[in-house]
């Protein structure tokens, strides 16, 4: 049986206390998630875009599998479009090991395509024990890994411990478990967690229900209060007019602000896209680099000396009007200086500054492209509303079901 992804009601406050490291890559990010699930007492909530059969994905595997051997809790939640080829011992070996393997909005193949590409299941979390916590935009697949080659991917996640944790506990256990069980008491289930360090922290996610524009709002309010910089580095970049409104307004009363986007695209048409705003940004005095070594994949963000953000969300159409994101807000100086060295490091040696076009240049064919880029900002998330939409349903994996297609034979 199948059973709906629900809304989840949550608080979006600051919650102090609370201790991040940056992560930059599979080489950084990978040992600590893999490290984390071989040190797992009793729980390991994870939830993923791309889960692949590669070298990363067996590694994963081989971790979760020892860790349900060995009595853990361990609960997978993987999209059904993000990871559609799963074999059937891949998954099948995990379930038989005791571990609760689901796939949101599986879908079903039409003539060989795959046809449910809208409102899917973007984020990226690790929960284990409840105490230690991983977010941000890497997948489980071996493109995140230098030795991938020039696709490897430029991506960002932090490891997160502290009273935040507990929320992104409570988020991941209600995204795959029945209203039912949160009424019975769970060895996780710690109404506190101690202080691991001196950040504030809030917990931001976005849905097709209660929280639309959660991340994009949280994004708005930093822009709005910027006085000195903002970096934003974001591998897909078309927000809509409020958000392009506020880092003009920004930039127009003095604030640095600068956007790192793709020089060497996963995909042209990113790069298409995000290159019909430059002009309407550089006018207004926004920086633009372009980061050129690799495809960039990072959703990461700073603002002033003491705001950041890491997550898995874009700013482009599908995150910010139909995908299920997670992100978190950080509001923590050392460690917003830490991500700004990051990304200075970056745009000093890898990425080209694009040069804004003179005055001159502004025929009238450049002022057509400009207007009707503005008013299709303006009103996309509106349109986005009027896209298809269903009710996404997750399914529980059984022994011998393929991941791919699991729906005739799941249970939940």
């Amino acid at each position: 049986m199948k059973r709906p992804a629900f809304s989840l009601p949550r608080s979006s406050r600051w919650v102090p206390g609370n201790h991040f490291e940056l992560l930059e890559n599979g080489e950084e990010f990978f040992p600590r998630v893999f490290n984390a699930i071989a040190q797992a007492r009793r729980e390991v909530m994870l939830e993923t875009f791309i889960l692949f059969e590669d070298k990363i994905g067996q590694e994963l595997h081989a971790a979760l599998l020892a860790a349900a051997k060995r009595g853990v809790e361990v609960h997978v939640l993987v999209d059904g479009f993000g990871s559609p080829d799963l074999s059937d011992q891949f998954v099948g070996s995990l379930v038989d090991a005791g571990v609760r393997f689901r796939i949101f909005d599986p879908g079903r193949r039409f003539l060989g395509q795959r046809l449910n590409v809208l409102r899917r299941m973007h984020r990226k979390i690790v929960v284990v024990d409840g105490q230690l916590g991983f977010i941000g935009g890497i997948n489980y697949s071996a493109d995140h890994m230098a030795d991938f080659g020039p696709e490897a991917k430029q991506d960002y996640a932090v490891q997160v411990r502290g009273p935040v944790v507990a929320q992104m506990h409570r988020f991941t256990r209600e995204a795959v478990l029945d209203r039912s069980a949160h009424q019975r008491p769970h060895a996780t289930d710690i109404t506190g967690r101690p202080h691991a360090g001196t950040a504030n922290a809030m917990f931001v996610t976005r849905d097709n229900q209660q929280h639309t524009n959660d991340i994009e709002r949280q994004y708005r309010v930093a822009l709005r209060a910027a006085r000195t910089r903002v970096v934003i580095a974001n591998a897909y970049f078309f927000p809509g007019y409020r958000f392009i409104r506020e880092m003009r307004r920004a930039a127009k009363r003095g604030v640095d602000v600068r956007l790192i986007l793709q020089g060497q695209p996963d995909m042209p048409i990113v790069k298409t896209a995000a290159s019909l705003l430059y002009d309407h940004l550089q006018r207004a005095g926004v920086r633009v680099y372009e980061y050129c070594d690799r495809p960039l994949h990072g959703k990461v963000a700073l603002v002033d000396e003491d705001w950041s953000t890491v997550g898995s969300s874009n700013l482009d159409p599908l995150s910010l009007s139909l995908n299920l994101e997670a992100n978190v807000i950080i509001q923590d100086r050392d460690f917003n200086a830490h991500l700004h060295r990051r990304l200075s490091h970056l745009m000093d040696t890898s990425c080209k500054q694009i040069e804004a076009a003179a005055p001159s240049h502004w025929n009238g064919l450049r002022l057509l492209r400009s207007y009707a880029v503005y008013h299709l900002m303006r009103w996309f998330p509106a349109w986005a509303g009027w896209l298809p939409h269903h009710e996404p349903t997750i399914t529980l994996a059984s022994p011998g079901t393929s991941s791919a297609e699991p729906a005739s034979s799941a249970a939940t």
